[in-house]
Formats: C-alpha cells, structure tokens, sequence
C-alpha cells in the first residue's frame, strides 16, 4: 500500500499554483495574439478551455485540498494526452481546437510530466 509523501503533495499543489495561471494566461493571450502569428491554436473553444480549467486548477491550488489538486492534476495531464491523440487520429474536439504541432508536442510534455508524474 502506497504511503502519503508530504514532499510529494507540496509538489503537486506547488505545480498547479504554477501551471494554472499558465493556463489562464494561454487562454487570454489565444484572444490577443493573431492566429496566423501564433504557434498554437487560438480558436476561442481552446481558449476558454484553457481559461476555465486554468480557473479552476487555481481554486482547487488555493483550497489546498491536496486530493482534489492530485485528481485534477492527473485528470489534466489525461486530457492532454487524450488531445495529443484526437489531434492525430482526427478526433474531437480536433474541429473546435484547431490544434497547431506546437500543441501536440505541449500535449505530450504536460501530460506526461504534469499527469503522470503527480500519479506517481
């Protein structure tokens, strides 16, 4: 049976109060920045997902609730490789994304290092 680390709890809560403003901040600058100039996507669909996941990911950092921030860090890291896959196998949410190469290649660096490692 797997022990509670309390290193490894500080850590996930101290990703998520990194990563979700990164979020955020993806979502609003995919508003700003001009598609053709950008190297990710900025269909509104993927910025508001980023926006509303970002928002959350920082209520539940916030609240410290350490099983809360774990879930959503392995949900989220899920999800991200889940993009990384509809966006090769042409899946959805492939037409409201508009995924650029440049998100692939972020889907599969946060999933992994974002979800999986805080499974771990």
């Amino acid at each position: 049976m797997k022990t509670d680390n309390p290193s490894r709890k500080s850590l996930n809560r101290i990703t998520l109060l990194i990563f979700a403003p990164v979020l955020i901040a993806a979502g609003i600058l995919g508003f700003i920045l001009p598609s053709e100039k950008s190297l990710t996507s900025g269909a509104p669909a993927y910025n508001i997902f980023h926006i509303i996941f970002g928002s959350l990911g920082l209520i539940l950092a916030l609240s410290k609730k350490e099983n809360f921030i774990r879930a959503f860090n392995i949900g989220f890291g899920l999800i991200d490789l889940y993009q990384a896959v509809a966006s090769f196998a042409h899946l959805f949410p492939e037409r409201y994304f508009q995924w650029k190469a440049a998100d692939d290649v972020l889907h599969i660096i946060i999933g992994t290092g974002v979800g999986l490692d805080r499974a771990l």
